[in-house]
Formats: structure tokens, C-alpha cells, sequence
């Protein structure tokens, strides 16, 4: 699914390092650069739909904190089925924060009303 079917993103979980074991505080790293990878938690807009979504990034986004208006840039729906179970992961190039007043107050408006942001085409 491409970014572009949201109307918006917001960061309502910050973000923290993906650990793969808990015994060990082991974090999860990117096979190709050795990064840390981060899950951020962001509500995704979609007309007067939204769900909650845990998107992985490799890297510590910047500037995004619980609230924030954010684009998430190449966001990739990922299904998977594995021992009877199966869902969809959510990964994406990465997650910055939104350009602009008007992008924070569409986003926080669409929120209180649960009715989304008018969406320009352009990824958010």
C-alpha cells in the first residue's frame, strides 16, 4: 500500500529501538548498514478511517515525537504468516516530521473531528 492512499500521519507513540530479545536487551539491526532498526507508532489517516500503525525505520528518526505531524516516506505493507498466524508489518524509508503549520494543524484537526485532512496527492 503506498503511502499516498492516507490523507496524513501522526506520531502517537514515540520511537524506540525494535529489541528481538528481551533477555537480552538485544535491538534489531539493519542487514545492509548495521543501523539500529526503530519502530515509531503513527495513527494513519485515511478519509473518516484511521488505524494505529507500528512502522519500522532503520534509524533513529529526528524531530518526531508523540503528536507530531509526520511523513512517512515509501511506507511498504508487509503480510507475513508465520506458525498459524499472520498479519501485515509496516516498514518505510523514514519518518520525519511535517513540513509546515498547515501540515500539524490538518493532522490535529482530522484527529478531533475523525474526519482526515484533505489530502494533496503528495505523501505525507
Amino acid at each position: 500500500m503506498k503511502e499516498t492512499a492516507f490523507a496524513g500521519f501522526m506520531c502517537v507513540m514515540a520511537p524506540e529501538a525494535k529489541v528481538v530479545d528481551t533477555s537480552t536487551g538485544e535491538v534489531r539491526k539493519d542487514r545492509q548498514t548495521g543501523a539500529t532498526v526503530f519502530t515509531v507508532g503513527v495513527v494513519a489517516i485515511r478519509g473518516r478511517d484511521s488505524s494505529v500503525i507500528q512502522v519500522a525505520v532503520v534509524g533513529e528518526p529526528s524531530g518526531v515525537a508523540v503528536g507530531t505531524a509526520v511523513r512517512v516516506v515509501d511506507l511498504e505493507a508487509v503480510p507475513w504468516e508465520r506458525d498459524g498466524r499472520s498479519g501485515v508489518a509496516w516498514r518505510a524509508a523514514s519518518i520525519v516530521p511535517a513540513a509546515g503549520p498547515a501540515a500539524a494543524a490538518g493532522a490535529a484537526r482530522s484527529g478531533a473531528a475523525g474526519s482526515g485532512a484533505a489530502g494533496s496527492g503528495e505523501a505525507r
